[in-house]
């Protein structure tokens, strides 16, 4: 969500702004703690919910601005969600409104960028296009990988750093730790090799939690008997998911494919985020 922050800042450099951000929440409330929005005399940047919530603050900060260009002074409020507000989610939370202007804009940067789960897509086709584009809005810093050349659609590939790789299973071991990984090449010869490679980085670090292979479960019984000839055990492969997505969604087009494995990545990493914080 990185073009949020550099719509804000574009913006911040000659106008005047004030930045609400949740920040306890308590209960059910329709955004989290850290979620922002940047108000402006006329129009705004991101959301933090929606509804008479967003309403309330937005009304709030245009009156400051207009009765005090420069902002003054940050304030807190706290919200209890209820009939009142005409949001019935149950849940309170408290927001901050902090005025601010061209000359915060380097501590902005430095306190709003998001830390971005890293994807690792080998395969520069149609699938991965989708996949690409799916995953542009949402919290994952993605490096496309292909072994072939002027693969990546230009339109594209400022969504995504791409990397060419050949053979393409050598950008395996350069991966970040703690990546996410899609494998959907346009051959099956060079899938196996990328699930191999995984599956070898796995053995010496560890550090991948979610390797997912595009295909059919015909596919996986023929790469599991391949990848046991090559000494992987039951254990090691069992750390493969194939098919990917979330299962029950039938539809093969692209954009279909894409939405699925995306809800897959996205329940995959907040399950990370309930153990880490249990």
């Amino acid at each position: 969500m990185a073009h949020l922050l550099d719509d804000f800042l574009r913006r911040l450099a000659t106008e005047r702004a004030i930045l609400v951000s949740v920040r306890v929440t308590r209960g059910s409330v329709p955004r989290e703690a850290g979620t922002w929005m940047a108000v402006f005399a006329q129009g705004q940047v991101g959301t933090i919910g929606g509804g008479h919530l967003e309403w309330d603050a937005l009304r709030a900060c245009r009156e400051q601005l207009k009765t005090q260009p420069q902002g003054g002074a940050p304030w807190v409020q706290d919200v209890v969600l209820g009939p009142a507000l005409g949001q019935c989610c149950g849940g309170a939370l408290a927001l901050d409104f902090e005025p601010v202007g061209a000359d915060n804009m380097s501590d902005l940067r430095q306190r709003l960028v998001e830390v971005s789960q890293p994807v690792a897509l080998f395969g520069g086709g149609h699938v991965g296009q989708a996949i690409v584009q799916a995953l542009a809005p949402l919290p994952f810093a993605v490096t496309w990988v292909d072994s072939r050349d002027e693969v990546f659609p230009p339109a594209l590939a400022g969504l995504a750093a791409t990397e060419h790789s050949d053979p393409v299973h050598a950008a395996v071991n350069d991966l970040p730790a703690g990546a996410f990984v899609l494998i959907m090449s346009f051959s099956h010869a060079e899938d196996l090799d990328i699930v191999a490679a995984c599956l070898r980085r796995q053995r010496a670090r560890a550090d991948l939690p979610f390797v997912g292979l595009i295909g059919s479960q015909t596919k996986w019984a023929s790469f599991r008997s391949r990848l046991q000839a090559r000494g992987f055990a039951p254990a090691e492969l069992a750390q493969v998911s194939c098919p990917i997505g979330l299962p029950g969604i039938r539809g093969k087009a692209p954009a279909v494919i894409a939405a699925s494995v995306v809800a897959q990545l996205l329940q995959v990493q907040s399950q990370s985020e309930s153990a880490r914080s249990g």
